[in-house]
């Protein structure tokens, strides 16, 4: 249920602990907002179900005219420590009043503070921190020190991007690039043929999960290893939640290291506790050259970071790769407040053993509607049900939104399918999320299934 589907529909009421629903969907109220938004903005931003935010709080999101929802979209992979959680909005707060809300490049001890914070919970050797603004960032970034490293090291030839089918780096020039999606591609005239794609083995569109296929795929299309200056590739699929076999990461790690070109992982939904450990990658147990993160890393306010070793990151003179907003001192106090809050509450183990009633329930609820639902793919509080057209695996969009639309008519908050073909119902729910209402989300998503394919 679109933002440009603006005639209010009845719902039947629904009044929980953590959820109420009263009013029609979207509220009548609220349509002229929804109007607004519609006149004023490109039609690029509608799109997501009309539920007009007023406030959040934890693993809840309320409208102003009593409606009330379960998240699980966490503002999409955001809200880690939950919507507005109060050290975080009184580290945020606290820096108003200090004064300083802005100081492009200048020295700063919060900006000092923050990435030394950062450096300490990354991996032994990846000591630097560039903070930039958005995950898009953070990957141009990415592409950037990569082509530099491979020429410093092996000239001018040593420039080839590797990365993945079907994943999604992000909105702009060189993060669609690489990205795996070729409809997103459209608008770029001449792509850059040194960007190669090969595919991802995520046991379900590509059932070939040897590593081996990575090396063939780059024979086929005539990529010399030599020619490759780094591999970059999201910890999981997005869209799909879809994660690699282990072993295929950990050949991929060495291939890298004998032919000299830098692994990157994008862990821009993946990193901050989301999927059960602190960084996605660690269910892999190999360690990437460059890190890009973001979304997770503030709980609300706008910062990525690429985090990467020091003879990587330090490639650059003065005053040659900044940013105007980098080091926002309102960002980065929420960074800093952000990870206290992770530590301090346990929020890796608590999304842990979440997980282990999540991921076990989501897939029950898969086995129930075999032919509608084609796999589960996930780990931690990150999951992805794959919506499949009844005698195999085309994707059914249709039938994801009427899913979507569903779960928000009943309480259950998400944004629009994503993934291939825009056929999967992403799950995200804040990491604080506990588990009472994480029953009661599976329980609903299972209902509105079984009401968009009656």
């Amino acid at each position: 249920m679109a933002t440009d589907t603006l005639t209010p529909r009845k719902v039947p009421r629904v009044e929980t602990r953590y959820r109420r629903i009263v009013t029609e969907i979207p509220v009548p109220e609220s349509i002229p907002i929804l109007e607004k938004l519609r006149r004023c903005e490109p039609r690029s931003m509608g799109g997501q179900p009309p539920v007009v935010w007023d406030r959040g709080e934890g693993f809840q999101v309320y409208d102003r005219w009593g409606n009330r929802w379960l998240d699980w979209s966490s503002g999409v992979l955001v809200t880690n420590t939950g919507h507005g959680h109060p050290k975080v909005r009184r580290a945020i707060q606290e820096m108003i009043e200090h004064g300083l809300v802005h100081n492009y490049c200048f020295p700063s001890e919060i900006r000092a503070r923050t990435v030394e914070a950062l450096s300490r919970v990354a991996p032994e050797g990846l000591d630097k921190v560039f903070l930039l603004t958005t995950g898009s960032e953070a990957v141009e970034c990415a592409i950037k020190l990569s082509r530099t490293w491979g020429q410093r090291i092996g000239g001018d030839e040593k420039i080839a991007i590797v990365s993945f089918e079907n994943a999604f780096h992000g909105r702009t020039l060189g993060s669609q690039m690489i990205g795996g999606i070729p409809a997103l591609k459209k608008w770029i005239v001449n792509l850059d043929k040194d960007m190669i794609q090969v595919p991802f083995p995520d046991g379900f569109r590509c059932p070939d999960t040897r590593f081996e296929l990575f090396v063939e795929s780059l024979e086929k299309q005539g990529v010399r290893p030599e020619r490759v200056a780094g591999v970059i590739t999201e910890t999981y699929q997005g869209g799909n939640a879809s994660f690699a076999p282990p072993e295929y990461m950990r050949k991929l790690r060495a291939w890298c290291e004998e032919h000299q070109a830098l692994l990157v992982f994008d862990e821009i939904q993946a990193a901050f506790g989301r999927t059960g450990t602190f960084w996605g990658f660690e269910h892999y147990g190999v360690v990437p050259d460059l890190i890009c993160c973001g979304k997770g890393i503030t709980s609300g306010l706008p910062l990525s970071a690429v985090i990467g070793r020091p003879e990587i990151m330090d490639l650059y003179p003065p005053g040659s790769m900044t940013s105007t907003h980098t080091g926002n001192p309102l960002c980065c106090a929420a960074v800093i407040a952000n990870l206290n809050v992770i530590q301090e509450e346990n929020l890796v183990e608590h999304t842990r053993r979440m997980g282990e009633i999540l991921q076990p329930g989501l897939r029950r609820v898969a086995e129930r509607f075999p032919d509608h639902v084609g796999t589960v793919h996930g780990k931690g509080l990150v999951a992805s049900l794959h919506i499949v057209r009844p005698g195999g695996i085309q994707p059914d969009p249709e039938l994801a939104s009427r899913i979507v639309r569903r779960s928000v008519e009943k309480g259950l908050l998400m944004f629009a399918p994503v993934g291939y073909a825009g056929a999967s119902v992403k799950v995200s729910p804040p990491l604080v999320i506990t588990e009472e209402p994480l029953r009661e989300s599976i329980q609903v998503i299972e209902e509105a299934i079984e009401e968009a394919i009656q």
